[in-house]
């Protein structure tokens, strides 16, 4: 039986880590919005998508550090925030919502998200 229990139970996931690989964020209109969750150092195709840099808190709830929007997902920042500024205030992955629906659409979602959020590196952008 020990051999089967550790079949089943190798790939149980590290404590702090989701769950899940996916999440939805509520916007300020009540809109959810679906992000798939990547570690920081995930590498991405120059796609159109919105992002979250996030972090957990101690009861496990995802925290957005910073919440943004780009034509191309492999250069996401293009001199904003960096991943060393919003690891500095607690950010352990990238949340990824993948677009092609047009900038205007990426830009009132990230609208949307930041009504409701006011992320720490979005708020020193703004500041």
């Amino acid at each position: 039986m020990s051999f089967l229990n550790h079949l089943f139970h190798r790939h149980q996931q590290q404590p702090g880590i989701a769950s899940s690989s996916s999440i939805n964020w509520l916007g300020q209109s009540g809109t959810q919005y679906p992000y798939e969750i990547h570690p920081l150092d995930a590498q991405f195709q120059s796609v159109p998508a919105n992002y979250i840099y996030a972090g957990q808190s101690e009861d496990g709830t995802w925290v957005p550090i910073y919440i943004a929007q780009t034509r191309a997902l492999a250069q996401r920042l293009e001199g904003h925030v960096s991943i060393a500024d919003a690891t500095a205030q607690g950010a352990t992955h990238i949340h990824v919502h993948l677009s092609t629906t047009g900038q205007g659409a990426r830009c009132s979602e990230e609208h949307d998200l930041l009504e409701r959020w006011h992320p720490v590196c979005n708020e020193a952008v703004e500041g």
